[in-house]
């Protein structure tokens, strides 16, 4: 996976946290994602797919951290996984991808639109199709960890 298919959802994640929470976000060491599970309680997917470039995106939060960004974000304590929580994750996860999206389309990728999918609970394994490693980011708020895992490529390349 090529950094300028990366860089834009990393820049993203943070713009978007950073913003709608209130909360500095700091990224960790980006690594190739071992195993399929999924890091975090709370996840939102999404699909990503232009005429060259495809793979997903997927936003993973451990209870803590989701809870307290949702919290500032509403302005109200949010003390478990809700529906409002999850509904948050899916617009967390909408957000940031439009940012990647808009950072990319700067160079010449138009993408197609595509829904975030949320899923609830530990040790969920995600089976992906794709001919790209997946590259996990874990980043740190205040409140807690969370990670984004990312297998955008290029469909061109060889």
């Amino acid at each position: 996976m090529k950094a300028e298919f990366i860089n834009p959802i990393l820049e993203s994640t943070i713009n978007v946290i950073e913003t709608m929470a209130s909360t500095k976000v700091v990224m960790g060491k980006a690594s190739l994602k071992k195993g399929i599970r999924v890091w975090g309680l709370v996840n939102g997917i999404i699909g990503m797919a232009s005429q060259d470039l495809a793979g997903n995106l997927i936003l993973s939060f451990d209870k803590e951290s989701i809870l307290g960004i949702v919290s500032s974000m509403l302005g109200e304590k949010m003390t478990d996984i809700t529906p409002d929580v999850v509904d948050a994750v899916g617009e967390l996860t909408n957000m940031i991808c439009g940012g990647a999206k808009a950072i990319l389309g700067k160079i010449g990728y138009k993408f197609d639109m595509a829904t975030p999918v949320m899923l609830v609970g530990q040790e969920l394994e995600l089976c992906q199709f794709s001919k790209a490693p997946v590259i996990t980011a874990p980043f740190t708020v205040e409140y807690g960890k969370f990670v984004v895992e990312t297998n955008l490529y290029s469909k061109n390349a060889k």
